[in-house]
């Protein structure tokens, strides 16, 4: 047996074992993990990445029928524009780019889903004071324009857990840098007013604290891409300007 001494592209040395013929002899389950980590983690990945999709979609499938269950209670306009939003993020998990980097901290997958479904737990009980219901509505038409339109700023780039799919700057995105989470709070904080109690006022520190940890992890990630840097000293605020 020969050994066959090489460079590959990042100017590391790679060193093969030939059999006795000249022919390569098969490298280990280990060397091959260390020198050729996309051609063992291509499968496994675009699974996870499908399923992570299926799931993603399934959820908001679930959150598009909650809302059209009570536009069709309620003949309110705003739920069903609450219904034609989830059913947009249904299509963004299905169509949405693959991620350059994703993040495999269990801890940033516990922020997205605290996030994401952290909502499920409201419940419609509590004071319904008329001024709360009043700004209440104002605070989630707010919160769906900026939700809706940093959807559509995203377009395939929408993602669930800390990923890097590029790098957007423009829209809402030039104002603050985590804009669908800025839109989370003021739907949440519109709903609380409408239905004001102490179970709800905790669901709503509780989905927001997770928001929060999320925009760190995706700040984390990016960082790595080089460009965050710049980005982040233009836009100054990450979630409401002013404060945060």
């Amino acid at each position: 047996m020969t050994l066959l001494r090489s460079d590959n592209a990042a100017g590391a040395p790679v060193v093969t074992a030939l059999a006795p013929g000249g022919s390569p002899k098969p490298a280990s389950t280990l060397r091959r993990l260390w020198s050729e980590p996309d051609a063992l983690s291509a499968g496994p990945e675009r699974a996870i990445r499908i399923a992570a999709n299926l799931v993603g979609a399934a959820g908001a499938a679930y959150f598009a029928y909650l809302t059209l269950t009570v536009y069709l209670h309620t003949h309110q306009w705003i739920g069903g524009a609450f219904c034609l939003e989830q059913t947009w993020v249904v299509v963004a998990y299905l169509i949405r780019r693959p991620a350059r980097t994703v993040s495999r901290r269990s801890s940033d997958w516990l922020l997205a889903f605290g996030g994401t479904f952290g909502g499920v737990l409201f419940r419609p009980t509590g004071l319904h004071l008329q001024w709360g219901m009043t700004a209440g509505l104002v605070c989630q038409l707010v919160g769906l324009g900026i939700c809706v339109t940093s959807f559509l700023v995203l377009g395939r780039s929408f993602g669930f857990v800390a990923a890097d799919r590029g790098l957007v700057r423009r829209g809402p995105y030039a104002v603050v840098r985590h804009p669908i989470y800025a839109s989370y709070v003021l739907l949440q904080c519109g709903y609380v007013l409408q239905s004001l109690s102490l179970r709800n006022v905790a669901v709503m520190v509780l989905a927001s604290g997770c928001n929060v940890g999320r925009a760190r992890a995706e700040e984390r990630v990016l960082q790595t891409g080089g460009t965050y840097g710049a980005y982040s000293r233009r836009v100054r605020w990450r979630l409401l300007p002013g404060v945060w």
